[in-house]
């Protein structure tokens, strides 16, 4: 029995046989009927006064697929089947209150066929455009434009690192961001069942899912060290920067102690002269000692680090706090935490800027060496970073763009993301080494030695930097607000894009109709894993996390795969076909070839330098990972890289028939456009004689108006 589920009051019923037939001929007697049917019904039936033309025909066969063939169940046999259609008091303007009525979500809306049963009844959307540019400024302006950007542009030749990320990112970031929004708006669901449009794929969402939940999980600790320092901040002398605490040891060089200490050696606090090689700053043992309280191995995970486990439970409860009520509340709170990062900046780039040494640290970040351009790990590092800037490939932001409106001009958005991101990052640059700069004047150093990435970089050196400041405690409080700041942002659009993509996944559990009790779970369950995080051997397996659970490799892998099941499976032509007709306007030549030639190229290209450059985890510059360490890091990765080929083989085992009906039927897209309710009875699409709109003028006639008079003419042919 095949059935489509719509909330009309009426159906028109057709015996079909189900064994052995391919669901795109079934769809044919399908349309067929339903074509027949509207040729026979009176306007009053339909609001169709006589036969549809040739083209009306195809493009109702067009628009009746996709809006109504949203959720099947499929059994061999024969049945029948039950198709939505208006009957006498459907009218014109009842289809638009059921648009209303849709809207506010009182009509069934279509899912997966996977999923028939169990559809919910609510999907609520952004309150406005500009609620969705901000999550996602807020989401791809994340803690790596802080840490890791400056640390690239220094390490990849200066200034001319900036050729090879522009040119990574107009041709592989920006282009995905906007596959991946673009989808995500066009079939109005969440990351792993858009994937339907090309279903042998499909477990490219599955992989996405893995990356997001490794991400989702480590990526708050970050979150609640920054909670932890901000707590510490409130006091009138920082603690991080002297050796008085009682967590430092004898191999603490503290700076007002060295007076008169020979060259290459430090005073400790008994007044012992250790070589300066072995001492250690104030910062990077309260980082260690204070707040992670580090073993000595990943083997040794010691017992919980209380301060860090209540910090990391107060952040799920933000994040919590911050989302269950769905997209419209996050909408409005991402004003305040993506904006405020942007006048926290501004204030430490003043600052910066008026320090000595600062002039040194900038020139040294800007300063171009052009010979660099020549090295492929130059290339390899800005686009790897291009990938995880945007976030792309963990079903975030297909998720957000699925509760835009469907002509939303989501190419605006992507524009206005790209250029938002890349200028935070540079701009970001310009804060972190003005304060190097000053580090390195004060240090007698030069700016190459003061460099760090990642934790480093924010624990130790900026905290170090801080506290030598005037007014240390108030640019304490707010640099690491910003930084508590930009993590949820990202945490927000992960969380979100998670939960959207089991919702939508699995309707028949209703998950969205119990949001709250949901989202509750994913925040507990993931609290829990987190728990390893945060204990005394917690950083080394977080370094694991970050190196392979939610590396390039799987990023690469699987951003490579989309631009695949888009351009080959699901086919270039008819997706570029879909976007044109949501954005009202063609997108252009330029996105098409990076979609199936440039993006794929880039993706895999860079996921095979990675492979043949890889490099073993390790954490500092002397711990290096016991073997299986890093075998436990690739099981990581494999987590989410597997399920591209494990789900396919899967689908071929327990889908029945030959291999080439296999294909045949594993081929044929399960999810379809879903334009407005209200543009039901308006057929649309292009020919070689032009525009061919059509739209029904006059209610009581039935007379329909085109934009192409050539096709008045073909509608009055088939009239007669």
């Amino acid at each position: 029995m095949l059935v489509l589920y719509r909330c009309f009051s009426g159906s028109l019923t057709i015996p079909v046989t189900t064994a052995g037939r391919a669901p795109s001929a079934l769809k044919e007697d399908i349309s067929h009927h339903f074509l027949i049917y509207c040729r026979r019904s009176s306007r009053e039936d339909t609001g169709i006064t006589r036969p549809p033309t040739v083209q009306q025909k195809r493009e109702i066969t067009i628009t009746y697929n996709r809006l109504f063939w949203r959720t099947m169940a499929l059994e061999p046999g024969e049945g029948a089947i039950a198709l939505p259609v208006p009957v006498p008091d459907i009218t014109m303007s009842a289809i638009a209150e059921e648009r209303g009525a849709m809207e506010n979500g009182d009509v069934c809306d279509g899912g997966d066929p996977e999923n028939a049963s169990g559809e919910e009844k609510v999907r609520e959307g952004w309150s406005n455009k500009m609620d969705f540019i901000i999550a996602c400024i807020g989401y791809a302006v994340g803690l790596r434009n802080v840490w890791r950007f400056p640390y690239l542009c220094h390490k990849n030749g200066g200034g001319a690192f900036l050729i090879p990320y522009g040119i990574s990112l107009i041709t592989a970031g920006v282009p995905i961001f906007l596959l991946e929004v673009s989808i995500g708006q066009m079939l109005q669901t969440g990351g792993i069942t858009v994937w339907g449009i090309f279903p042998l794929i499909k477990g490219v969402g599955y992989a996405a899912f893995s990356v997001s939940f490794v991400v989702c999980t480590y990526y708050i600790i970050i979150i609640s060290w920054s909670l932890y320092y901000l707590f510490a901040s409130f006091t009138s002398e920082l603690p991080w920067g002297d050796c008085q605490g009682d967590w430092t040891d004898q191999y603490c060089n503290d700076p007002e102690m060295q007076e008169g200490a020979p060259d290459g050696y430090f005073f400790s606090m008994n007044g012992s002269l250790y070589p300066l090689d072995d001492g250690e700053s104030p910062a990077q043992q309260y980082w260690d000692n204070k707040v992670l309280g580090i073993s000595s191995g990943i083997d040794e995970l010691g017992g919980m680090r209380w301060e860090l486990v209540g910090c990391l439970a107060l952040a799920w409860v933000l994040c919590y706090l911050c989302i269950w009520r769905g997209v419209k509340q996050t909408g409005k709170i991402v004003w305040f935490t993506a904006l405020t990062p942007y006048v926290i900046l501004t204030i430490l780039l003043i600052r910066g800027l008026t320090l000595e040494g600062a002039g040194q640290g900038i020139e040294y970040y800007m300063k171009p060496q052009w010979e660099r351009l020549k090295e492929p790990t130059v290339w390899i590092d800005a686009a790897t970073h291009i990938f995880f800037s945007y976030g792309v490939g963990i079903g975030s932001l297909i998720s957000l763009g699925s509760y835009n409106k469907y002509r939303n001009n989501s190419m605006i958005d992507t524009v206005v993301v790209g250029f938002v991101n890349a200028g935070t990052s540079i701009y970001s640059g310009f804060v972190t080494f003005s304060i190097l700069g000053y580090m390195a004047h004060r240090q007698q150093k030069s700016v190459e030695d003061v460099v760090e990435q990642g934790p480093g970089l924010t624990f130790i050196t900026y905290p170090t930097a801080l506290y030598t400041m005037p007014g240390a405690t108030f640019f304490a409080i707010i640099f690491f607000a910003m930084l508590l700041m930009l993590g949820m942002n990202t945490q927000f659009a992960v969380v979100e894009g998670l939960a959207t993509s089991l919702m939508d996944a699995f309707p028949q559990y209703k998950l969205r109709e119990n949001r709250a009790i949901f989202l509750l779970s994913i925040c507990i369950s993931s609290f829990g894993i987190g728990l390893f995080l945060v204990t005394e051997g917690g950083m080394y397996f977080f370094q694991l996390f970050d190196s392979y659970g939610a590396s390039g490799f799987c990023l690469l892998w699987i951003a490579g795969w989309e631009c695949a099941a888009v351009a080959y499976g699901y086919g270039f032509k008819k997706f570029y076909r879909d976007v044109t007709e949501m954005l009202g306007f063609s997108p252009g030549i330029y996105f098409p070839i990076c979609w199936v030639f440039v993006s794929p190229l880039v993706s895999f290209g860079i996921f095979l330098f990675s492979l043949i450059d890889y490099k073993p985890a390790t954490y500092g510059d002397d711990y290096v990972y016991p073997l299986w360490g890093n075998i436990l890091g690739w099981c990581l990765a494999i987590l989410s890289m597997h399920w591209l080929p494990s789900y396919a083989l899967y689908l071929l085992l327990t889908t029945p028939g030959t291999l080439k009906e296999r294909w045949d039927v594993l081929k044929q897209p399960t999810v379809f456009p879903k334009p407005p309710v209200d543009e039901m009875l308006t057929v649309s699409g292009a020919s070689k004689d032009g525009d061919d709109t059509a739209h029904m003028v006059d209610e009581n006639s039935g007379k329909w108006a085109y934009a192409n008079p050539a096709f008045e003419k073909d509608d009055a042919k088939t009239s007669r």
